[in-house]
């Protein structure tokens, strides 16, 4: 699984960043997903080699533009490049409806399907190769948090508890090695039961706006990464409250709090400049954290790609 960054700036864009946007890469094939869709998401997405054609999903975090304002215009791009697949969009409801009004004024007609899947009812929803999961955070709008977590995992069939069960050798073995459950002996039995995994199932977690990141709680078990904003640094915590962001220090307590092994800040405030001894800087939030913060940390840039392996190992591609 690989984390490419689209979009790092808050609010607005900056001559460095542009608005939120994050690509999720499955581990085999060109498949995709895309978390947020900030304006000029698709001219980032030309500067990758992300096929349009290959996406998978687009999971919209809230309702605020800098997290949606590009997805009129990636879904007219992905209709122009040819592509006839269905598309899943899980987002806040009131996506759906701007959406719906966008392309009726401006005569946009898909030659795809889009299924809408509405954020608001937390829902889980499963691809071929990963399992999505929904979390409600604190923000002015509706906001939340999606956590992917690999589906297939490379495993062994546990022998012994197939002799056991007296289950004899052949296709039932095989239907049980693929993940699918079985019927034997007038019972139902489980795949994952008779299953010896060779590595946990990778999970990282992309939260949206958010100024209470301990709600993320149950969405970090199990996680190697997750990717947060931290819009501010404490200096500004009464501005972060007041707009309904998160500052550094608050999100590494968290993250220290549940021993998150890799943590990824991001959708910073244009205040904070690129140059370490520009003051604000980026560098700022960068110490802040680490003051707090005892894991792997990260401060994503646009374009910044990252990749977690099968043993749980998270680090970043040296761009080519």
């Amino acid at each position: 699984m690989n984390l490419l960054f689209l979009g790092t700036s808050a609010g607005v864009p900056t001559k460095q960043r542009n608005v939120s946007g994050v690509a999720l890469r499955e581990s085999k094939g060109k498949g995709w997903y895309l978390i947020d869709c900030g304006e000029g998401t698709q001219h980032q997405v030309l500067h990758t080699k992300l096929s349009l054609n290959s996406l998978k999903a687009i999971l919209i975090t809230h309702v605020h533009g800098d997290h949606c304002y590009g997805l009129p215009g990636i879904l007219a791009s992905a209709a122009m490049n040819g592509r006839t697949l269905p598309l899943t969009i899980v987002a806040p409801a009131g996506i759906k409806a701007w959406l719906d009004a966008t392309c009726e004024a401006t005569q946009l007609s898909l030659p795809f399907t889009l299924e809408f899947v509405a954020s608001d009812d937390l829902p889980s929803v499963e691809f071929e190769n990963i399992a999505v999961a929904t979390y409600r955070l604190s923000h002015r709008s509706p906001s939340y948090a999606y956590g992917f977590t690999e589906r297939k995992v490379d495993a062994a069939l546990d022998v012994d508890k197939l002799a056991q069960k007296g289950i004899p050798r052949g296709p039932l073995w095989g239907q049980l090695k693929q993940g699918i459950d079985i019927e034997f002996a007038g019972e139902r039995l489980k795949s994952r039961d008779f299953l010896i995994f060779k590595h946990k199932p990778r999970k990282m977690v992309i939260a949206g706006d958010n100024d209470q990141p301990d709600l993320l709680t149950e969405a970090s078990a199990g996680a190697q990464v997750l990717v947060h904003e931290a819009t501010y640094t404490e200096a500004m915590a009464e501005k972060a409250g007041d707009v309904g962001h998160s500052y550094a220090r608050q999100v590494a307590t968290f993250a220290e709090s549940v021993q998150l092994p890799n943590l990824v800040l991001t959708h910073f405030s244009p205040r904070y400049q690129p140059t370490p001894h520009a003051s604000p800087s980026i560098e700022d939030i960068r110490k802040e954290t680490q003051d707090v913060y005892s894991g792997s940390l990260y401060l994503a840039r646009d374009f910044l790609e990252f990749t977690l392996s099968k043993s749980g190992h998270f680090s970043e591609i040296e761009s080519e």
